[in-house]
């Protein structure tokens, strides 16, 4: 237990700086003290979003140091510190981000403080890799930007659900600045709960937001890192602050550890930020920030590995190329090269005029997945590299066993080119040389001789093998099963699908567009001619 006589000692190294300069005209003391209140307030437990970056070690730093002047007893309620972990973070953020939760986390048990540090990942069927190289989903755009729910929302909320569950309310504490983002800000702000410091969560019941340095500036946040601080000169047009170029960087933070690895981070990042702990879709997105995906091609360039390649991380070029590549599969004229032309559903999209006229000569094709072949040869590129730093030492993995196991079985199962060779084990086994231990099922798909004899078949009968090989992987599926309820909804579903080459559904859509046309046309001359007759009649009537 720490007796009070520690205690002092500990605050006595902060005490001068908690009382000497201003952040955002106020001393540190008057938030230190803001943060005691509202933690000693009620019951409810918080949990703090921890990115790594400069806001959240500012926030953290902050509510460290508060909760070292309370009193033993009054520190009681749990804090969990969560960081979520899309497993397709910048490398070196990693293991800057695992090294300061340790480091937290040890320092919290040595000074008798209720935190606990939590990392949070994307299920396994929803992960980055999962998702583009297992689904085939295109790389993520500002117009799809179908990654942040699924890896970084979805894993935050679940973690809050849970303590919601567990202790009924929890206040969400975030390192969000009003300077950072003013729609965030704004919406925070609509939120807010009247007479109090607390904002209701935009999308979670009983979940309620804690903002405590949403008036700093970026140099108050620079500030309490201690990596740089204000200094007084003389110029000819009178005396002005300045920051200095002197950094203490021998300053620890509260619970240890110093704060070289994050200056080095951000040094030369030409104004980067951090990418927040996002936990609803008010978020703003990462962009160029410097705590954010490798892989993230929402982006025109990621100036952000580009500088931190220039600042000695060489090993990365690798990694900007495959992102860069990866890049190129989005541009408007490489769209039909990389993706099917079919969507998941099996069914050929068109994107109308803008006026809605469903004309087909005004439709514009919508490419669907990545085609298996490129996902393929993505995949292979990717465990080489990741095969190459494991060889260099490096604490890295660029892909996990369970994705491995999850891709393996959406390609099993694509419902557009399903993986009948069941590839992914073989491409594993040509990088690494062993085996994983897969999960073989004989009667979950074909074999790569028997759907070559389908397609040999149904070339003489003019029908596509794809359709065929869909309609006996079904009837194989419900083999055995006592009820075989909702098998005639899923053979029609089958039959529904658009099969054949793109220009044969093209050709079959407009067929079908214009017997529908012609339909209508014939319904509406139907219609009029009745008219006419009932007219007629009720004339003949009358005269």
């Amino acid at each position: 237990m720490m007796n009070e006589l520690q205690l002092a000692e500990d605050l006595a190294e902060y005490e001068d700086f908690i009382n000497a300069e201003d952040f955002a005209n106020n001393k540190l003391s008057h938030y230190i003290a803001d943060v005691q209140r509202v933690y000693c307030a009620d019951n409810r437990p918080w949990v703090i979003g921890y990115s790594g970056g400069k806001d959240s070690s500012a926030v953290m730093s902050l509510i460290y140091m508060a909760l070292l002047g309370l009193e033993a007893k009054d520190r009681s309620k749990p804090i969990f510190v969560v960081s979520s972990d899309t497993l397709v973070e910048t490398p070196v953020v990693v293991n800057h981000i695992k090294n300061s939760l340790a480091a937290i986390e040890k320092g919290a048990k040595r000074d008798n403080l209720p935190i606990s540090c939590h990392k949070v990942v994307p299920k396994n069927t929803q992960t980055f890799w999962a998702s583009l190289l297992g689904k085939g989903y295109p790389a993520p755009t500002r117009s799809f930007r179908w990654c942040t729910e699924r890896m970084k929302i979805d894993p935050v909320s679940d973690f809050i659900k849970s303590k919601v569950s567990q202790f009924e309310e929890v206040i969400v504490v975030l390192g969000s600045r009003s300077q950072e983002s003013a729609s965030r800000a704004q919406v925070i702000a609509k939120h807010k709960i009247d007479g109090s410091r607390l904002a209701r969560h935009t999308t979670l019941a009983n979940a309620f937001i804690y903002t405590p340095i949403d008036t700093w500036g970026v140099d108050d946040v620079w500030k309490i890192l201690r990596l740089c601080h204000l200094e007084t000169q003389q110029s000819p047009y009178g005396t002005k602050n300045i920051w200095s170029n002197k950094y203490d960087l021998e300053w620890e933070n509260p619970w240890g550890g110093k704060n070289l690895v994050l200056w080095n981070l951000y040094k030369d990042s030409s104004g980067q930020g951090e990418c927040p702990m996002v936990i609803d879709e008010t978020t703003p997105s990462c962009g160029n920030s410097r705590f954010g995906c490798w892989t993230c091609t929402v982006v025109t360039k990621d100036r952000a590995m580009e500088s931190l390649i220039e600042n000695g991380e060489q090993w990365m070029k690798e990694l900007l190329e495959f992102r860069n590549n990866l890049a190129e599969t989005t541009k408007p004229e490489n769209k039909d090269e990389f993706r099917n032309y079919k969507r998941r559903t099996g069914k050929v999209s068109y994107q109308y005029a803008k006026d809605g006229e469903d004309i087909a000569s005004e439709r514009k094709h919508v490419p669907g997945p990545y085609w298996l072949k490129y996902r393929r040869q993505w995949l292979r590129e990717l465990l080489e590299l990741d095969k190459k730093y494991k060889a260099e030492g490096r604490e890295i993995e660029l892909i996990t066993q369970a994705e491995l196991h999850a891709i393996r079985q959406e390609w099993i199962h694509d419902p557009n080119e399903p993986d009948w060779d069941d590839s992914l084990p073989t491409i594993f086994r040509e990088v690494y040389g062993y085996d994983l231990d897969w999960v073989y099922d004989d009667n979950a798909s074909f074999g790569k001789d028997d759907a070559q004899l389908i397609h040999e078949l149904c070339e003489d009968f003019d029908i596509a093998p794809e359709m065929i090989l869909k309609l006996i992987e079904l009837e194989m599926s419900m083999e055995g099963l006592s009820r075989r309820s909702g098998i005639s909804n899923k053979i029609a579903t089958l039959l529904k699908q658009d099969w054949g080459s793109l220009e044969e559904i093209k050709q079959k859509h407009t067929a079908l567009q214009s017997k529908a046309d012609f339909d209508i046309h014939q319904q509406e001359i139907e219609n009029y001619t009745l008219q006419l007759t009932s007219l007629d009649k009720q004339l003949q009537k009358e005269f």
